[in-house]
């Protein structure tokens, strides 16, 4: 029995495919992720000394008040005829948090798919590479719908994943005002229990209060950013006439001189450039994709996997 509900599918274009979401999986067993640092914090299984539960053995310290005696190292005590406790390695299962934009300007693309279609493809990725890796993955839409998934583990949390994006993929297209980046991580930032965060936007949504929003989130989670542009927004267009339409209307833009389409490059990509700034002000990994792109790879360097020979 599917754990889906059975919703029409998207196109993969301009709206999102459930059922090439679900079909991602193949190409992250593909994948091999990198050994983590048991010592580290905030990365996926994390692990931490402690003196009772554990599955495997770490050290032995000097006995000191407090610790359980049933974890006494009777040999090293014997040897060095001080009182020893063994201490073990407790695995804690880590958990991704997505932070999906849903805003309007999502909803974009000259080559192959709108921004938004990309966004959920790389989120779709980063849930079954997540879970691959033993961790747990949950959700948070912003922009135009505020919605919430909340963290699960194995195949099932994935797919509940990919069907939330589905969703909110068709709740989006309904509009609204959204909401700035900033008040998207002060929600983010009430939710506890993310070891990390991984931040999909085209940056648009990027206001001044998000730099310390985002610094307050790295605190206690370790926190990856993709931007997602158009081709527009990368490179400065050629010379031509452009066709756009919105909400209806259909309009077209002549980009002849240089001048104008410089202006032209530097507005629409003004939101990225905001957001790569923002993650390169604070130390933060990010990569950049457009719409054509695998969001594979760039997936795999945020989440830290390297692809199987």
């Amino acid at each position: 029995m599917s754990a889906v509900p059975a919703r029409a599918d998207g196109d993969g274009r301009a709206t999102v495919s459930l059922a090439e979401l679900l079909a991602l999986r193949t190409r992250v067993g593909r994948v091999r992720p990198l050994p983590l640092d048991s010592r580290a914090a905030h990365a996926g299984q994390q692990s931490s000394r402690l003196y009772g539960r554990g599955m495997d053995y770490a050290e032995s310290r000097v006995y000191q008040p407090g610790d359980d005696v049933r974890r006494l190292d009777w040999r090293l005590t014997a040897r060095s005829g001080e009182l020893h406790t063994k201490l073990f390695q407790e695995e804690r299962e880590g958990r991704l948090l997505i932070l999906l934009d849903t805003h309007a300007s999502m909803r974009f693309g000259t080559r192959v798919r709108f921004k938004s279609v990309q966004a959920a493809r790389a989120a779709a990725l980063a849930a079954w590479y997540a879970v691959r890796a033993g961790e747990r993955v949950g959700a948070m839409a912003f922009g135009n719908g505020q919605h919430l998934l909340k963290p699960r583990g194995g195949a099932r949390g994935a797919v509940a994943l990919c069907g939330a994006l589905a969703d909110w993929d068709v709740d989006a297209t309904a509009g609204g005002d959204g909401e700035p980046l900033s008040d998207a991580l002060a929600r983010a930032g009430r939710l506890h229990g993310a070891s990390r965060v991984l931040l999909i936007s085209d940056g648009l949504s990027c206001d001044e209060a998000a730099r310390g929003r985002l610094r307050e989130v790295t605190r206690h989670a370790r926190v990856a950013v993709l931007v997602v542009a158009d081709a527009l927004e990368r490179d400065l267009p050629p010379p031509g006439r452009y066709p756009f339409e919105h909400a209806g209307e259909r309009r077209e833009v002549s980009l002849e001189g240089m001048r104008q389409r410089s202006e032209f490059q530097h507005a629409l990509g003004a939101g990225q450039a905001r957001l790569v700034a923002l993650a390169q002000s604070l130390g933060l990994r990010w990569r950049s994709i457009d719409t054509v792109a695998d969001p594979l790879e760039a997936i795999s360097a945020l989440l830290g996997a390297r692809s199987a020979r």
